[in-house]
């Protein structure tokens, strides 16, 4: 999966096993402040679901001016794709990407007639962002909000 957005000045590449340690940073920064909030930091598990789960085959690297921004995984599943540890540096949230990478994932979603889900924590705002592009509530508990997008209707040839 590589694309780049026009003009933008970043573009999503395959990520490497050398991306590992950046995004694994990248992360605990990232989910900081909601892990806290929620009383559930752990300077060394925020890091290590990222180190369990990282798969290249399944996961980008977002990147500008030759720096890892930001990261995604699409894992397939019997039902459709599950959307993971989709993380963007803080200092470049805000400006677009993050609904240009996500706009990406769901027209090839929607190509392939596939739904796609995605767990974000409670109270986190990056929930508002999966609302804006089709994801609905499906269940939640203290910790965690299970969002779905379905597919999307066909449009009339």
């Amino acid at each position: 999966m590589a694309d780049k957005e026009a003009g933008s000045g970043w573009a999503l590449r395959p990520a490497v096993d050398a991306d590992l340690d950046v995004l694994v940073e990248l992360r605990a920064t990232v989910m900081r402040a909601d892990l806290i909030r929620l009383g559930r930091y752990d300077e060394h598990r925020v890091r290590q679901r990222l180190r369990d789960g990282f798969d290249p085959r399944y996961t980008s690297a977002i990147v500008a001016a030759g720096e890892v921004i930001g990261c995604l995984t699409v894992r397939p599943a019997d039902d459709g794709w599950w959307l993971e540890h989709f993380y963007l540096a803080a200092h470049r949230q805000g400006g677009g990407i993050g609904s240009a990478v996500l706009r990406g994932v769901l027209a090839r979603a929607d190509a392939q007639r596939l739904p796609v889900r995605l767990v974000v924590l409670q109270g986190s705002a990056a929930r508002r962002l999966y609302e804006r592009h089709g994801f609905v509530f499906e269940r939640e508990d203290p910790v965690d909000v299970y969002l779905t997008r379905p597919v999307a209707a066909a449009t009339p040839a």
